[in-house]
């Protein structure tokens, strides 16, 4: 999860309005006001050339919202109410899952480097001496400059530069993706590809115009609850961490919207648990030289999409949610599964898995309790299952390795967390890849510091472990 900015606010604000106009009955006649709402005529342009401009972005920040990509627009005249209806009436969920709102990515320039006025046009000129591609000269003003169209970006220069009067210039959301699935298209829009994508979310919160968004379930969920359908959401063990009240509050607080039941992911835990630690123990026998974790999606996709080589040293074992999900739907086949959870790369997981119906995020979860005028710290306690505090433990970093180690092996198991995915951590696993690894068992985490870090939670990881770990304290010390 980012610093809290701007970006988060007004989609924060999006959902919530969307959502009180579906609980009220009104999406369809009101959606379309809500652009001008947000951008009236008698307030300036706050970020952009205009009002109308805004307008554009905020209708086309609402699409997936609803549930739809910016690609599925047909016409440029269709209005919003028109994919409110689409959205409510549709039978099934996109099978997309993030999208790119065009009409907010116009602001970044192509990944450079600038010469700011810092520059003293020194007689030394090692910016120019140093430059492999001749791109820098003096301009008449008597300071460099370089040319973009030579220039390779090889970052001479501003290592070279005596004054620090050369910058770097990033786009965002290419800077901080791991595995560059995204990049620029012909008309200067970021693209992502679909085939390099591992879902990390990563480009989402990076991007300072908010302009890379979920494909939301948001409205398939409410429409599920509307019609009286069993709606069960299944929460991720990281939504302890979500809130400074007692777990069973909000327990409480998320069965008040509507939902027939609330089941903790942390009972499938259990079973991924004593299904990893078998597997483990048989691997091991048979002479494999280390074992990795499957419960991180998104390190899943960068196995299938990036690094092939490590396939075979994945467990075959399914995540906590794919369990639980499999659980709920053997008792109740009719029932609606909704996984809620911190992570974009479980809607992936969840799409792909024939157990789960719909995801929500931890933000859409606590902008729904918001519309809705719940709040956790008001709400009773209901009785918890009684869960090992290690399955819970799978929101941490390194919670899996506590829950393998638990199981009493009877072998003596070097472990290894790998807590993040960066292009450092990703070489490493690629040198993994090989056939040889410092451990046995190594669990990989795409989010550092583990689930309670997950990129569409709505608190800071930082605080989101505190809460975690006085939540778990407070459900020791009930039972």
């Amino acid at each position: 999860m980012p610093y809290v900015n701007n970006t988060m606010i007004i989609r924060r604000q999006l959902v919530r309005k969307v959502v009180r106009l579906f609980n009220e009955g009104k999406l369809i006649e009101g959606i379309d006001r809500i652009p001008l709402e947000m951008s009236p005529r008698e307030i300036p342009a706050q970020r952009r050339c205009c009002i109308y401009k805004e307008r554009a972005v905020v209708r086309y920040k609402l699409m997936p919202i609803l549930g739809l990509g910016i690609e599925e627009e047909p016409d440029e005249l269709t209005p919003l109410s028109e994919f409110a209806r689409m959205a409510i009436e549709r039978k099934e969920p996109s099978k997309k899952v993030l999208t790119v709102v065009d009409e907010a990515c116009t602001s970044c320039v192509k990944v450079s480097y600038i010469v700011t006025n810092i520059c003293r046009g020194c007689v030394a000129s090692p910016c120019i001496m140093n430059c492999p591609k001749n791109a820098i000269r003096f301009n008449d003003s008597g300071t460099a400059q370089i040319k973009s169209d030579k220039c390779v970006n090889c970052g001479l220069c501003k290592e070279a530069c005596p004054y620090h009067a050369i910058v770097y210039v990033p786009v965002p959301c290419e800077e901080v993706c791991p595995v560059n699935a995204i990049s620029k298209n012909e008309q200067g829009i970021e693209y992502i590809d679909e085939s390099k994508c591992i879902y990390c979310g990563r480009c989402q919160n990076a991007c300072p115009f908010g302009s890379i968004y979920e494909i939301s379930n948001l409205v398939d969920v409410l429409k599920s609850i509307q019609q009286k359908e069993e709606t069960i959401a299944l929460v991720a063990p990281a939504l302890f961490g979500q809130y400074d009240v007692h777990p069973a509050k909000v327990m409480s607080a998320i069965k008040k919207i509507g939902f027939s039941r609330v089941v903790e992911v942390a009972r499938g835990a259990e079973i991924t648990t004593r299904n990893e630690a078998e597997e483990l123990v048989h691997r091991l026998s048979e002479g494999a030289p280390f074992m990795t974790t499957s419960c991180c999606p998104s390190y899943v996709e960068l196995t299938r999409k990036h690094i092939e080589g490590i396939k075979p040293f994945v467990s075959d074992t399914g995540s906590p949610m794919h369990y639980i999900a499999e659980m709920v739907k053997k008792q109740n086949p009719e029932a609606k599964t909704v996984f809620i959870g911190p992570c974009v790369a479980k809607r992936k997981e969840g799409i792909d898995n024939e157990f789960v119906d719909f995801v929500l995020s931890f933000s859409e979860l606590d902008t729904i309790l918001e519309a809705m005028d719940i709040k956790p710290s008001d709400c009773e306690e209901i009785v918890l299952d009684k869960i090992d505090s290690e399955a819970r433990g799978f929101a941490l970093s390194g919670g899996v390795i506590a829950a393998i180690k638990a199981q009493n092996l009877q072998i003596d198991i070097k472990s290894l967390s790998v807590d993040g995915l960066n292009k450092k951590t990703i070489n490493l696993l690629k040198a993994f890849s090989k056939g040889k690894a410092p451990a046995q068992f190594i669990e990989v985490m795409a989010c550092e510091g583990g689930c309670i870090a997950g990129p569409v939670s709505h608190l800071n990881a930082q605080k989101g472990k505190r809460n975690f770990e006085k939540g778990l304290e407070m459900i020791t010390e009930k039972n």
